[in-house]
């Protein structure tokens, strides 16, 4: 599914599954209009571009609306939906967009740990770029990191007052890891370098949209990064971080809430109703 870089005409189209996916509609979608060379400053680039105009979000699973594991799916939702999506689908869309601009991309799996106790295996998926060396990819986290991560490397990234970076974690994998003022170096996540492919992820993905013990089940969850900071709807508070300041305040109404979703996150829905 690779497209040479400097031959991509204006509205390329890549077919999958009778479906046709637009490269640039995706470029715009995520407000990038610069350099298409597959470079690590234009992997830092379109990640950044993605976190900042793609919610991290939960909302389908709260209307039971099912997610299933499909590009063209991910890609109307997305893309031509406005929406955003949890870690199947914005880091699956995100790989199919940076195969389509010429780089070394695959689909890795990871477990998320709070340092004691780690979830099953694919209960969260990232990507691995290969450039000069490999480097942990990932635009479906939420509060995480937002720089292309060597794996492993001595890099460390900062935002939101974390730091970040990837080490050995075993004889066979890797954590990304982060550090506030008040911890130590703990995993946020733990993975291998082995490429996965989407199905692989289908029980888990179905795992996390019906389990009661799901994160995703218990509340909303809309998140989106911005340059100074995070715009977070959890359950019916709206919280707009900046520059190390929070600002919280409940929503009420659904009708609020709907607003809310537009104002800062860019979606048109109807929520069910409370």
């Amino acid at each position: 599914m690779h497209c040479t870089p400097c031959t991509l005409p204006s509205g390329i189209l890549i077919r999958i599954g009778g479906h046709n996916l637009n490269v640039d509609e995706i470029l715009n979608r995520i407000e990038y209009t610069g350099s298409r060379e597959p470079s690590l400053d234009v992997l830092i680039a379109l990640q950044h571009a993605y976190l900042y105009t793609v919610p991290f979000e939960n909302l389908d699973i709260h209307a039971r609306v099912k997610i299933k594991l499909d590009i063209p799916k991910f890609y109307e939702k997305i893309i031509l939906n406005h929406r955003g999506g949890f870690c199947y689908e914005s880091n699956a869309l995100f790989s199919f967009l940076l195969d389509a601009l010429g780089f070394d991309v695959s689909i890795i799996a990871a477990k998320m740990t709070n340092s004691v106790i780690s979830s099953p295996g694919y209960s969260h998926m990232a990507l691995k770029v290969s450039l000069d060396q490999d480097y942990l990819v990932d635009v479906g986290n939420g509060k995480s990191v937002r720089d292309p991560m060597p794996i492993p490397g001595d890099v460390i990234s900062q935002s939101e007052g974390i730091r970040y970076k990837v080490g050995q974690y075993s004889s066979h994998e890797y954590a990304l890891f982060y550090r506030t003022e008040e911890t130590d170096w703990l995993p946020r996540f733990v993975f291998s370098k082995d490429h996965r492919h989407l199905e692989e992820f289908s029980v888990m993905c179905h795992y996390h949209q019906t389990s009661p013990a799901s994160i995703f089940t218990q509340q909303r969850l809309v998140t989106l990064a911005t340059p100074n900071g995070r715009i977070t709807l959890t359950g019916d508070t709206l919280t707009i971080s900046q520059d190390g300041k929070e600002e919280a305040q409940a929503i009420e109404t659904k009708e609020r809430m709907e607003e809310i979703l537009n104002k800062y996150f860019k979606i048109s829905v109807q929520l069910p109703d409370y």
